[in-house]
């Protein structure tokens, strides 16, 4: 071989080591420093559009349930309800006493700003877990996170239904549905 081939060889050689070294230390970046930050939105006129996710971060953030009765206009009954479920009550943990409504059919859990719920914890993958309404049931699916997911007390390694006022643990937050 001619030298200029070995030449060109060695610094190609180098450009893929280097691709290689930069894609390991954007992984870790992500790893220890979760997503990227995303500026807001704004309308124009510099206000922020509002997000359509719900970040978990601090107590301010939380709609307290146990504030009222239930009633029609407040449809959170107390233990022993049924029916489907129509909240997401977060039980125990950062935001605890926050409740969501159940609107959409797909509710994504994790640290990811993209998240339906975004439970900023550090033991909260990226993209942790999925309910995914199927008829008048939810099911509850872990996203191969690191830390696992549990309904009552049980690790969940394939999709399972959720029945109502059962604890959902992901990271240090847990959450029931709720009629």
């Amino acid at each position: 071989m001619s030298e200029l081939t070995l030449l060109i060889l060695r610094i190609g050689f180098l450009l893929l080591l280097w691709f290689f070294i930069f894609a390991i230390v954007y992984a870790l970046r992500s790893d220890l420093f979760g997503a990227p930050v995303r500026r807001l939105r704004t309308d124009g006129n510099g206000n922020p559009v509002p997000q359509p996710s719900l970040q978990v971060t601090a107590p301010a953030a939380a709609s307290p349930v146990a504030a009222a009765p239930a009633s029609p206009a407040n449809p959170l009954p107390s233990a022993g309800g049924s029916g489907p479920a129509r909240h997401l009550v977060i039980t125990s943990g950062v935001a605890s006493g926050t409740s969501i409504p159940l609107d959409d059919d797909i509710l994504t859990i994790g640290r990811s700003g993209d998240s339906t719920l975004v439970i900023v914890d550090e033991y909260t993958s990226t993209y942790h877990a999925r309910l995914a309404r199927n008829g008048e049931e939810w099911i509850l699916t872990d996203l191969d996170s690191t830390n696992g997911t549990r309904l009552d007390g049980t690790r969940v390694t394939k999709p399972v239904p959720v029945p109502l006022f059962t604890p959902v643990t992901i990271g240090t937050t847990t959450f029931e549905l709720r009629p």
